[in-house]
C-alpha cells in the first residue's frame, strides 16, 4: 500500500459538526489521506469536505461491529451505508474496525469484505486492531490477506513483533494514535525527555520527531489535529532524517504502554468512545 499518502489525517473524536471544517483545513494544508469510520459518526462531514475539495483524496472508513450481528450480511449492508453516507464515487480502503466477538464473527465479516473486492466502488480491504492470531484466523479461513492492519503504535507501544508479522505477510502498517494517546496518563509520549533531546538536536518539535520516526519505520501515521499550525507541522517532516542513534534511542523507549483497548480482551457494546453506534 505504498500509494497511501503519508501522513494521513485522522478524524477520531472530532465532533461531527466540526469535522467538515477540520477536513477542509487539512486538505487545504496538503493532506491527501483522510481516515474515518462508521463509529465516529462523521462520515457525512468527511464526504462533504472531500467533495468540496474536488481533488484526489484517499479515503479510508471502517465497518464497526459491536453486538451479535457481526458477520457476513451485516458487513455487506454496512459497506452500502458507509458508501451512501460519504457520498463519494469510491471508498479507497474499507476495514473491519475491531475483531470483537469471541465466537469469531469477524472472520465472516472479513469474508464479506473479500467478496466485495470486485466492486468498482471499493479500492482495497484491510483490518484494524488485529493481532497475529486474528490475522491467522482470517487468512486461514479465506486465503485473502488484508492490505493493511491499522493498529495503535507509538514510541511507548511499538508492536515490533506484529510489525514483523506484517512485513512477512506484505501487510502495510497504519498507525493510529501515532503521537501517543496518553493525555489522561501520568506519562505522555510528547513529554518524554529523550524525544525532547532528539527534537532539540534537529530543531524540530517532539511531534515532528515522532512522525518522522514512523515514516522511517515504514508505517503510515494518521495523526489528528484541529489547530492549523499543528496540521502544517505534522506534514513538515520530509526535509530531515533521524540518525541511526536517534532510531535506537526511540526503540529503547518501548514500554508496552497501550492507551487504547486490548483487541484480545475487549468487546464493545453498542457504543464507541461514549457515542451510541447505530447501523445507519
Amino acid at each position: 500500500m505504498e500509494s497511501i499518502p503519508r501522513p494521513g489525517f485522522g478524524v477520531w473524536l472530532i465532533a461531527p459538526d466540526a469535522t467538515e471544517s477540520a477536513v477542509a483545513g487539512a486538505l487545504a494544508t496538503g493532506y491527501r489521506h483522510v481516515d474515518t469510520a462508521a463509529a465516529y459518526g462523521n462520515e457525512p462531514a468527511v464526504g462533504r469536505a472531500v467533495r468540496a475539495f474536488g481533488g484526489d483524496v484517499h479515503v479510508t472508513t471502517k465497518y464497526f461491529n459491536p453486538g451479535d450481528d457481526h458477520g457476513y450480511d451485516d458487513a455487506r449492508a454496512a459497506f452500502e451505508e458507509s458508501f451512501d453516507r460519504l457520498g463519494l464515487d469510491r471508498i479507497d480502503l474499507y476495514l473491519v474496525h475491531w475483531p470483537v466477538r469471541a465466537g469469531g464473527g469477524f472472520v465472516e465479516s472479513w469474508r464479506a469484505l473479500a467478496d466485495l473486492r470486485d466492486d468498482p466502488r471499493l479500492g482495497s480491504i484491510g483490518v484494524s486492531n488485529f493481532s497475529r492470531a486474528h490475522l491467522n484466523a482470517v487468512v486461514d479461513a479465506t486465503g485473502v490477506t488484508p492490505a493493511v492492519n491499522q493498529i495503535e503504535l507509538h514510541p511507548y507501544f511499538q508492536q515490533a513483533e506484529l510489525r514483523r508479522e506484517h512485513a512477512e505477510r506484505g501487510v502495510a502498517t497504519v498507525a493510529w494514535g501515532p503521537l501517543g494517546q496518553g493525555d489522561q496518563h501520568d506519562e505522555r509520549v510528547l513529554d518524554d525527555p529523550v524525544l525532547a533531546e532528539i527534537a532539540a538536536a534537529h530543531g524540530r518539535s517532539v511531534a515532528q520527531v515522532v512522525l518522522r520516526w514512523h515514516l522511517q519505520l515504514g508505517t503510515i501515521p494518521i495523526p489528528k489535529a484541529a489547530d492549523p499550525d499543528h496540521m502544517r507541522a505534522n506534514l513538515d517532516v520530509f526535509d530531515f532524517e533521524l540518525t541511526g542513534a536517534d532510531m535506537d534511542a526511540i526503540a529503547a523507549l518501548d514500554r508496552g504502554t497501550r492507551y487504547g483497548p486490548d483487541p484480545d480482551t475487549h468487546d464493545f457494546p453498542g457504543s464507541y468512545g461514549g457515542r451510541p453506534v447505530g447501523r445507519a
